[in-house]
């Protein structure tokens, strides 16, 4: 019983471990598939911000433009005053008054539009930071976990009788072969060349019988031989 409840223990802790592998590689995933998504979000939200401050430069056009209208008719009331026609002076005033409820309302719109852009902009800059930051945590995980593995699979190869120590000595084994192998050739051929007279011009050059090179020494002595037998011969 105690043998089967060690058993059973062990089998638990080995699932349990195998799991908790499984659940953080999956983990590992889903956060960069979540990184990719937030990038994309990211990128939707910047071209929204892009549209959003496209339509903020076009109220500030219109809030300039009306600007610009009601100082005209601000003159065109003062010369209608100026020609004392109060008539065309109040209907001019009644323009001025329409332009600028309308410029009021342009400007709140503006001012919502300033505020809308401000915090988007915010938002964007600090998603963009948590995202850097994921990633880099990411990295260091994937990182440590590669390290640990290339020192797991170093530490296979220390000690002596790690599988270096007994590749080394397969090596020497088989270098050893070699040896064996090239020693069997040579003396092979050596026993060859006795049997075959083959080592009969080694023997000749050993006693100095035949020479291999020609050195100069034994050239001038030679053509001194013949230039001293030359000059005999002419005196005969």
């Amino acid at each position: 019983m105690n043998f089967l409840k060690k058993l059973f223990t062990a089998f638990r802790g080995i699932t349990t471990e195998v799991g908790e592998v499984i659940i953080d590689t999956q983990t590992i995933r889903i956060l960069e598939q979540e990184v990719r998504d937030a990038k994309k979000y990211l990128d939707e939200a910047k071209e929204n911000l892009a549209k959003v401050i496209a339509e903020q430069m076009g109220i500030d056009r219109e809030i300039k433009r009306l600007s610009k209208s009601i100082e005209e008719y601000e003159g065109y009331a003062i010369q209608a005053l100026d020609k004392s026609n109060n008539k065309l002076a109040e209907e001019i005033a009644e323009k001025i008054a329409v332009l600028e409820n309308e410029l009021n309302a342009q400007q709140n719109v503006l001012e919502s539009y300033n505020f809308s852009v401000t915090t988007l902009k915010q938002h964007i800059k600090e998603t963009e930071h948590k995202i850097k930051s994921i990633e880099r945590e990411i990295n260091v995980v994937k990182t440590t976990e590669s390290v640990q593995k290339a020192n797991v699979a170093a530490t296979k190869f220390s000690g002596s009788t790690s599988t270096l120590q007994s590749a080394s000595e397969s090596l020497e084994r088989i270098k050893k072969k070699q040896q064996q192998k090239t020693d069997q050739m040579k003396a092979a051929r050596e026993l060859q060349e006795q049997e075959s007279g083959g080592d009969l011009p080694e023997k000749l050059r050993e006693s100095g019988i035949v020479q291999d090179k020609v050195y100069s020494h034994s050239v001038l002595e030679r053509i001194k031989a013949k230039h001293s037998d030359s000059k005999k011969d002419i005196h005969l």
